[in-house]
């Protein structure tokens, strides 16, 4: 057998085993199936977005903000699993591809329960939730199987843990309403703990530019649903109400917001921060905030444009928090996650200052207070720049 077909059997028996890929791998890039993946994944964030918006136009705060924070953490949750199973065993064969359209099933399966599970009603969104998880645990499985020594350790853990945590979802939709919610928060925190344990002694082969870069697709895609869903609404309330000098600052406002997300967040590559489980840990758990107040930009836009039309029953201070409180969380939380790693000076303060600037706008209240938040948002990305030049002729490093 010549050379070339020894290494196409090797290359072939490997798919079969699902062996973990080399974090010494050059150009490591996303796939056209992660990114079929994240695409199908954020019609459930768009579903919990637009559920928001309603309950939050309506003054129902707590309900808004409870159904988002669990409707999340699912898609989110299932999101980030996946990715960083993807990063370490993608074997693109036939099975993984199948496994990986499951997952994708149970995205699909729990964004047809959003607005049941904001209503209390679990039991669609969970039969969702558990077809994406259980679909996680044939992968890990399955790499176990093809493992031996601390790695058959470390998948066995992960499949077992998983398992367990599944179960105990099925039993809390037969539960009294009263013991729900004790029990969701401690599942949650099981769930997040399954990691920790199960590489507590060997971590994963995740490749740190992999990672970084399916973070900030995600990112660039939950982004890109909040321009579509505040240009949607903008849109309905011109054709019905014909305001367009009422919708003109909002407008303008959630584009420059969201403009500005994306260049803070990808003013530097942040792979090289990624070098143990203990400093990836905290930076993928933390993007639970990015993603999510990401997300929940769009759905402020939304209240603001329906408060601008006189179609929110709530003031115009709240409809300016809507938009104002996910910005200013955005901009906190990707400071704290990788921006200000090598900052110095003025530089380190920048974000969380401007942070606080936006939450000041709130005051103004309404249309304007977009606005406004957004020109603050703009003018830390110009302040960025002028730090990072400082009279010097390299590329720039804005607020990030």
């Amino acid at each position: 057998m010549s050379d070339g077909a020894n290494a196409r059997a090797g290359h072939d028996r490997a798919l079969r085993r699902m062996l973990p890929r080399s974090r010494a791998e050059s150009h490591r890039a996303s796939t056209p199936l992660e990114l079929f993946f994240d695409l199908c994944f954020v019609v459930a964030v768009a579903q919990g977005g637009s559920q928001l918006a309603h309950a939050l136009a309506a003054g129902h705060l707590a309900k808004g903000l409870t159904g988002y924070a669990v409707v999340f953490f699912a898609v989110w949750w299932a999101w980030m699993n996946f990715s960083w199973f993807a990063s370490a065993y993608d074997t693109d064969d036939v099975a993984y591809r199948l496994a990986t359209l499951v997952q994708i099933t149970g995205a699909l399966i729990l964004a047809a329960g959003v607005p049941r599970l904001f209503d209390g009603q679990l039991v669609v969104g969970v039969v969702g939730y558990l077809v994406m998880r259980l679909a996680m645990v044939a992968q890990w499985l399955r790499a176990a199987g093809s493992a031996t020594g601390p790695q058959r350790t470390v998948a066995l853990r992960y499949a077992r843990g998983i398992a367990l945590v599944q179960a105990c979802w099925v039993v809390l939709l037969f539960l009294p309403h009263v013991l729900r919610v004790p029990l969701f928060l401690l599942l949650w925190l099981a769930e997040l703990l399954v990691p920790l344990l199960a590489e507590r002694d060997q971590q994963t082969s995740w490749h740190p530019e992999h990672i970084a870069e399916r973070y900030g697709l995600f990112t660039l895609i939950v982004l890109g649903e909040s321009v579509s869903a505040a240009t949607i609404a903008v849109q309905s309330a011109l054709d019905e109400h014909d305001a367009f000098v009422e919708l003109l600052p909002i407008a303008v406002g959630g584009l420059l917001i969201c403009f500005s997300a994306w260049w803070i967040y990808f003013a530097r590559p942040v792979h090289g921060y990624l070098e143990s489980n203990r400093q990836a840990f905290a930076w993928g758990y933390g993007h639970y905030l990015v993603l999510a107040s990401a997300a929940a930009v769009g759905a402020g836009l939304e209240v603001a444009v329906e408060h601008a039309v006189g179609q929110a029953h709530i003031s115009g201070r709240a409809a300016a928090a809507v938009v104002t409180v996910p910005t200013a969380v955005y901009l906190f939380t990707v400071w704290a996650l990788h921006a200000r790693h090598g900052k110095r000076g003025l530089g380190q303060l920048l974000l969380p200052a401007a942070a606080a600037a936006v939450l000041l706008c709130t005051l103004i209240g309404g249309a304007a207070a977009v606005l406004a938040a957004g020109l603050v948002c703009t003018g830390t990305v110009g302040l960025g720049l002028l730090l990072q030049y400082g009279g010097r002729g390299h590329a720039p490093d804005p607020a990030g």
